[in-house]
């Protein structure tokens, strides 16, 4: 039997991104987010969702760009830091130790200790309430060699993502391999 959680934000898990932007003083920022997801593919797009109040907000708004910064495992203790922490009362990047790294294809900084990247331009965004969700097409991904399978996709126990739980506020990793996509359901009705 199931049981009412009631309306709430308990989908299950989110994504720990980490999100790139320059500031109106082009100073380079980040912020970690668990709202966010792939919402087209042609052209390819990501939608993240940010609260008005939020630094990042406002840098996104004005530089029209953001970067979608993918922390493995290793930097989940500074994943953690620049989702706690203001970029207008802190230089996220001086504290954490991270690397800024200005793009050359959007206004905005990605992190050059994150395996894997998108460089995003934004496209429109959506006034949904207490966030707005910003769709960004993305321009181009950028993937440590060292994550990738020998066939050149991104391998996810190399990447090694973090993951969120929202309702406990937890962090977990991925589990183990389940099967090939649209190929393991071809076993029902045999």
């Amino acid at each position: 039997m199931k049981r009412s959680l009631g309306a709430n934000t308990l989908a299950q898990p989110t994504p720990v991104w980490v999100i790139g932007s320059y500031d109106a003083a082009g100073k380079a920022n980040m912020m970690t987010i668990a709202w966010g997801g792939i919402c087209c593919s042609k052209p390819p797009c990501v939608t993240i969702s940010l609260r008005k109040e939020r630094h990042t907000y406002a840098a996104v708004m004005e530089r029209k760009a953001f970067t979608v910064n993918i922390p493995s495992q290793l930097h989940t203790l500074e994943a953690d830091y620049v989702g706690m922490v203001s970029g207008a009362a802190a230089d996220k990047f001086a504290v954490t130790g991270l690397t800024p790294v200005k793009s050359e294809l959007v206004d905005a900084p990605y992190v050059q200790e994150f395996p894997l990247v998108l460089e995003c331009k934004l496209l429109q965004t959506v006034d949904l309430g207490a966030h707005t969700q910003f769709i960004g097409e993305i321009v181009d991904v950028k993937a440590d060699e060292a994550i990738l399978a020998p066939e050149g996709h991104i391998d996810p126990a190399k990447l090694s993502p973090i993951i969120y739980t929202p309702g406990a506020s937890q962090y977990h990793a991925l589990g183990e391999l389940l099967g090939k996509a649209f190929n393991v359901g071809k076993a029902i009705g045999k």
